[in-house]
């Protein structure tokens, strides 16, 4: 097994309330006051009170072409990630050189160089670390990070590894879209990284265990969430089918991984879900038939920084990481695909 050491969630300096970014958004995505009314309303019902952004507000009157946006990104990320990792090593007494894998993810900006490999002169890691940038996973990132970085770990059981996490999502927007999706997307995403300090079986650290993981990707799905690229960046996919699409296959999907590891739905003590919006969070519980209260850490985090892409399940997980010996969670999310991932945690007694 790998054990996850420590957890760092971090945001940019910019908050402002769901209101104020409405109001400055509306004139930029539309001039037609029918439009201007929905994506008010959509915006106020999003579950959510604060976002963090890349760039002052009133910056995205004017945010530039498509590479000056990236160059952007590049520049946030690496400060994001370099602040999230310096605190998670820290939290658990190791330093930049222990680390010996770096998974890297985040589906709203691109970098060649990667972010992480950027981040060895900054921090001093090892020219060695071995390292794999990953693009396209989306929401379901942050589960399936965690899921990658365990197979490794479970070869390497000596080592360390991490997982870092970064999205930037207002730097995709897309101004005098009047679609829906672009409506839900500039009501929902925020910025914001994350960094996981994941430890092999042989290593001292303690942490909860990582005791197994599962993939998914559901057939006839692939046009239900995702980015396409247009002239003007990252233009997102996001259909209502993402509700429909959870709710024919979690029923099945989480009673067979967890009777594959002898356990029921009422074993499962901590549920760690994606903050996807308050429409998936109510997908999952309905389909799981979980109690309200089930997912209080997953709407305290979309209330407090909206939806992070592949770093918001991270962020709930900092919040949950502190239970009681013998307790067991589930941590999931989805993302294009539409893709899942699954990852059972246990706290060691």
């Amino acid at each position: 097994m790998s054990r996850i050491a420590s957890v760092e969630p971090v945001v940019p300096e910019y908050r402002y309330t769901q209101a104020e970014i409405t109001a400055q958004l509306v004139p930029l995505i539309t001039r037609g006051d029918s439009h201007r009314a929905v994506l008010e309303r959509v915006h106020a019902n999003s579950g959510i009170d604060t976002r963090y952004t890349s760039l002052p507000l009133e910056r995205y009157a004017d945010l530039g072409t498509f590479r000056e946006t990236n160059e952007t990104f590049i520049r946030v990320a690496t400060d994001l990630t370099e602040r999230a990792l310096s605190a998670a090593l820290e939290r658990v007494g190791l330093a930049p050189a222990d680390v010996d894998f770096i998974l890297f993810t985040s589906v709203t900006g691109i970098a060649a160089p990667s972010v992480d490999a950027l981040l060895i002169a900054r921090m001093g890691l090892r020219p060695d670390v071995k390292r794999v940038p990953s693009y396209g996973l989306g929401c379901v990132a942050g589960a399936a990070g965690i899921a990658r970085v365990h197979d490794y770990l479970v070869g390497h059981p000596t080592e360390v590894g991490v997982l870092l996490a970064v999205e930037l999502c207002s730097l995709t927007l897309q101004r005098n879209d009047e679609t829906m999706a672009n409506f839900v997307a500039t009501g929902l995403f925020g910025d914001g990284a994350a960094a996981v300090v994941m430890v092999g079986d042989d290593r001292p650290e303690p942490g909860p265990r990582v005791v197994d993981t599962r993939s998914a990707v559901y057939p006839d799905s692939e046009g239900v969430i995702g980015f396409n690229v247009g002239e003007t960046g990252f233009e997102i996919v996001l259909t209502s089918e993402v509700a429909a699409v959870i709710a024919g296959n979690f029923p099945t999907g989480v009673t067979g991984f967890l009777a594959d590891n002898g356990m029921v739905q009422d074993d499962v003590d901590v549920w760690l879900a994606h903050p996807g919006g308050p429409r998936i969070l109510e997908a999952f519980a309905d389909s799981l038939r979980l109690p309200d209260e089930a997912l209080a850490l997953s709407y305290d985090v979309l209330a407090g920084v909206g939806n992070l892409s592949s770093a918001a399940v991270l962020h709930v997980l900092a919040r949950g990481l502190e239970q009681d010996p013998g307790s067991s969670a589930l941590l999931f999310a989805v993302g294009p695909g539409v893709s899942a991932e699954f990852v059972l945690l246990e706290w060691p007694a």
